[in-house]
């Protein structure tokens, strides 16, 4: 400096003097500034547009889980919302988090499934109540680790037939089911023939069978949303896509090793769940057809429960198609259960529409019908079941016991009956028969519509580059009426369209127009297998999940379900865009933002160290 003052060197000292200015501008501003979303795909503008500091935390959060740390200068946050809200930084301006693997059951952990601890206080099984959900408190925020060797599953439309067996490396359905073709081992595969302990001629002969006996049930038309009850690997499901049909198919997490992870891997819909002291997470009067093949139900049972809930479910002029050995052994077991089966789908008031048995496959099965009106229930000589009492009877469908009573049918025609919606695809946009009657519904309804048209079209397709043909298994967490799935069903992929507790039940809007879904609380944990699925769709549904669990939880759950290679696009506040993404960047994720509002992460293959458990 000396001598650059002797030999009067002006401009260098000022430039000199301007650089370290900025220098130390730049680290007080660092040393200052919580993290930011980064991406190479940013312009100036949507960088701009990041707020400069996180807001303050607004609602209460539970308490830290064990299995996260925040490496921080700052005292310890008490909040999961603090490691987000937070503006405190490490000395490099950024947060960490210590993730951790979980522990127990592995690769296929499911924490409101495999929560031993309160399955085994349980004081009775009897219902089938250790196959229900008993989640954890406070919610495990560990990662779940991949299986050995995990590959990108193989594309539909060659999944429905074969994928990896390194994916869901379970060889025991292979020997149990042996004889029946479920699925066959073949080098680095799972093969599905097609077979099934009912499928003696194959699903795809079975299905053509129930048409020939039962052509009112104009599969792809008349016949739009089916469920199919202890699917097994969804072989029913499956071979019913090509028909234009969408089938939930479920079955427990049992003795049958994984075979709602086989269905999804397979990119069939599936999901886990059991009829057993708790209604299923559908809506009333949901499904056109329900079908069950030997799915080990014993229906009588509890008073008769269990086909009541699937009566509540069942749409009024709809159809159950039991394919089981009552319907045509002359075993005296089988029999009694037969003798049990008619006197209670009598009371119900149901119809025997067909009776048959198939020589060639030596199997048989009835087909049931549901009254589309009450008059029936109303002339019974006993009231048994009893009608229900629609002032007490609760309307949800969550954590809800199995009703023991009939509700009254709806009406949507003249007289006191019910109206089956219009013809497949025609269904997909009309009036739903269960929009509310407010005089601005069906305009609400049809903006919403063209709304989620007009956005996927010009922004989820043509602006965000997401590989629509790699994306198969979807679901929306946040469903509206459900024209995010409506937008997307010219693609080769099927939507499950998730409706929060909290939020207005517009689920029985979702099936009327041909799609399928089911309630849940983003606050807990999926009855679904790890890695089920291709791509999440949120659109603002943080903003109302925080007033009861931290976003660190959901998150949490994303990375569970999403496949690596899996997308999770959220639409959302800037504010919010921001908390979820530094989130996802410390789980190794790409992110990129859009037009200041779409997030799109894209999770990775990364796991914490072997050695981290919790």
């Amino acid at each position: 400096m000396q001598s650059l003052l002797k030999e009067r060197k002006y401009p260098f000292i000022f430039l000199l003097f301007v650089l370290l200015i900025v220098a130390a501008l730049f680290l007080i501003s660092n040393s200052q500034s919580p993290i930011y979303i980064t991406s190479g795909d940013l312009t100036p503008t949507q960088t701009a547009s990041l707020p400069k500091s996180l807001p303050s935390k607004d609602a209460a959060a539970p308490p830290i889980d064990s299995s996260i740390v925040i490496i921080s200068t700052a005292p310890p946050s008490q909040n999961q919302e603090d490691f987000v809200n937070s503006s405190s930084s490490t000395p490099s301006g950024e947060y960490e988090f210590k993730w951790k693997l979980c522990q127990g059951s592995g690769a296929d952990y499911i924490p409101c499934l495999d929560n031993w601890k309160a399955i085994k206080a349980l004081p009775s099984r009897r219902h089938m109540e250790h196959r229900e959900r008993h989640c954890p408190n406070p919610n495990p925020t560990c990662l779940v680790p991949l299986p050995k060797g995990y590959k990108i599953p193989v594309p539909w439309p060659k999944s429905r037939d074969m994928i990896w067996y390194s994916n869901v490396p379970h060889p025991k359905l292979v020997e149990y089911k042996k004889d029946q073709r479920w699925v066959v081992k073949s080098d680095d595969y799972f093969v599905f023939p097609g077979g099934g302990t009912q499928f003696k001629d194959g699903v795809g002969r079975y299905i053509d069978s129930i048409k020939k006996i039962l052509p009112t049930i104009e599969w792809g038309k008349h016949t739009r949303v089916v469920l199919d009850v202890g699917c097994g690997v969804a072989s029913f499901g499956g071979y019913l896509l090509e028909k234009d049909v969408i089938t939930m198919s479920f079955a427990p997490k049992d003795e049958h090793e994984a075979q709602i992870q086989f269905a999804l891997e397979r990119g069939i819909p599936a999901t886990l769940s059991v009829i057993g002291t708790q209604r299923l997470t559908f809506p009333d009067n949901a499904y056109d057809v329900i079908h069950c093949a030997r799915c080990r139900v014993h229906w009588d049972a509890n008073g008769g429960k269990p086909l009541m809930e699937l009566n509540r479910i069942l749409r009024p002029g709809g159809y159950f198609i039991w394919s089981a050995t009552p319907v045509y052994r002359k075993e005296e077991r089988d029999q009694n259960v037969w003798k049990a089966m008619v006197a209670l789908t009598e009371a119900i008031c149901w119809t025997t529409v067909k009776k048959t048995f198939f020589d060639s496959s030596g199997v048989g099965l009835v087909i049931y019908q549901k009254p589309v009106s009450s008059s029936c229930y109303v002339n019974r000589k006993e009231n048994n079941p009893p009608l229900c009492d629609q002032n007490n009877r609760p309307n949800s469908s969550w954590y809800v016991h199995l009703d023991g009573c009939l509700q009254s049918l709806p009406i949507t025609g003249t007289g006191d009956n019910y109206n089956w919606p219009a013809p497949w695809p025609e269904r997909l946009n009309s009036k739903p028969a269960s929009l509310s009657s407010e005089p601005d519904a069906e305009e609400i309804f049809n903006e919403d519509t063209k709304h989620w048209s007009a956005l996927v079209s010009d922004v989820y397709i043509g602006g965000l580059s997401i590989n629509w043909s790699r994306v198969r298994n979807v679901m929306d967490m946040n469903a509206g009426y459900g024209g995010f799935a409506a937008a997307l069903i010219d693609l080769p992929l099927w939507v499950i369209n998730v409706v929060p507790i909290n939020a207005p039940d517009t689920l029985p809007i979702i099936f009327d127009r041909g799609l399928i879904g089911l309630y849940h609380d983003w606050c807990e944990s999926l009855s679904t297998y790890p890695r089920a699925y291709d791509l999440l769709h949120s659109s603002f549904l943080f903003r109302n999940l925080t007033q009861r669990c931290g976003i660190v939880d959901v998150v949490v759950e994303v990375d569970r379900v999403l496949r690596p290679g899996g997308i999770f696009l959220v639409q959302d506040s800037t504010e919010m865009i921001t908390k979820v993404g530094s989130i996802l960047q410390s789980l190794h994720w790409s992110i990129t933002v859009h037009q200041e509002q779409f997030l799109v992460g894209r999770k990775g293959f990364w796991r914490p160290d072997e050695k981290s458990r919790i």
